[in-house]
């Protein structure tokens, strides 16, 4: 397992170089961070002087370079937008409210699909299991965004139980939690009702049960463990993927997290700023999905990674 795990990582690496090179190029042909600092009615020998300080007036090779020069020493490079500060940082800064965002999604998330997705296999074709259904499509039907801006009218307006926005409340997190989280336990829903009826109908089940084991013991043991690996598998993926959806949510409740940071790093051209942002959201991806594979042999010792 452990070779595995180094093995994983060392693949890492060449992705995460990808990644920087992609998003260097790719910001350098959206524009000119330093006609937007510096506003129309610069001079050009002002324009010339601001960009020769920030090594723009370079071929972009050897911007590049540069850039990863510094990247291996630990410097991301200074934010334009926050008076030169670095934009590691920066962007740290805004890390953990995005972090208990998602893992408030992601418990919203699980809290409801298991008990849901395990009911409606079990009362297949039945009101429970049309109840569930219903709610999973309405779910992915709607739109994170709308379901906060609702979620902001009801329990925060006419309510007045949580905070319209900010992060200042302890219990700030819980509506934007919850529009986060909606569509994910939609999709976990679904996704472990189809999984429970698949193993429901298997020959071990019916052999279980054929030996006198009770139906509690048949579902604690061969059901639902057996069920949770791709329900397991969807959880990295999608917990990975929260904070992509964040962007929208930290719009809507204006939490002070990297989604809405992204934003204004992209409207101002803060491209050191974005960067950083890139490059720890796919490790963050990366970690999680190796995670999820080092968890597959705890749940199923059959499974073993070489």
């Amino acid at each position: 397992m452990i070779g595995y795990v180094v093995r994983r990582v060392l693949q890492m690496i060449p992705v995460l170089f990808g990644i920087t090179l992609v998003v260097f190029v790719l910001l350098r042909a959206s524009g000119d961070p330093v006609s937007l600092m510096l506003g129309e009615e610069a001079s050009e020998a002002q324009i010339a002087q601001l960009r020769e300080a920030y090594g723009l007036d370079r071929p972009l090779y050897e911007q590049y370079a540069v850039y990863m020069g510094d990247l291996l020493t630990g410097d991301f490079g200074r934010s334009i937008r926050y008076n030169n500060q670095p934009a590691l940082e920066v962007v740290l800064e805004r890390l953990p409210a995005t972090a208990s965002l998602a893992a408030m999604a992601l418990v919203y998330a699980i809290l409801i699909s298991l008990p849901a997705g395990i009911i409606a296999a079990l009362y297949r074709r039945r009101i429970p299991d049309q109840i569930a259904s219903f709610l999973s499509v309405l779910g992915q039907a709607m739109p994170n965004f709308w379901l906060g801006i609702m979620l902001i009218l009801v329990f925060a307006i006419w309510f007045g139980w949580f905070p319209v926005s900010g992060r200042e409340d302890a219990y700030a997190v819980v509506l934007p939690g919850l529009a986060l989280g909606a569509s994910l336990a939609a999709v976990l829903t679904r996704l472990l009702r189809s999984s429970m009826i698949e193993v429901l109908s298997q020959d071990y089940i019916r052999t279980a049960r054929a030996k006198g084991i009770g139906p509690t013991a048949v579902m604690l043991r061969h059901a639902i463990r057996n069920a949770l690996l791709s329900y397991l598998t969807v959880i990295g993926l999608e917990a990975s993927s929260l904070m992509a959806g964040a962007v929208v949510t930290e719009q809507v409740f204006a939490w002070p997290g990297i989604g809405l940071l992204a934003i204004q790093a992209i409207n101002s051209r803060d491209m050191a700023v974005v960067q950083t942002i890139v490059i720890l959201a796919a490790l963050i991806v990366m970690l999680v999905n190796l995670l999820v594979d080092v968890l597959y042999s705890l749940i199923d010792p059959r499974i073993q990674h070489v």
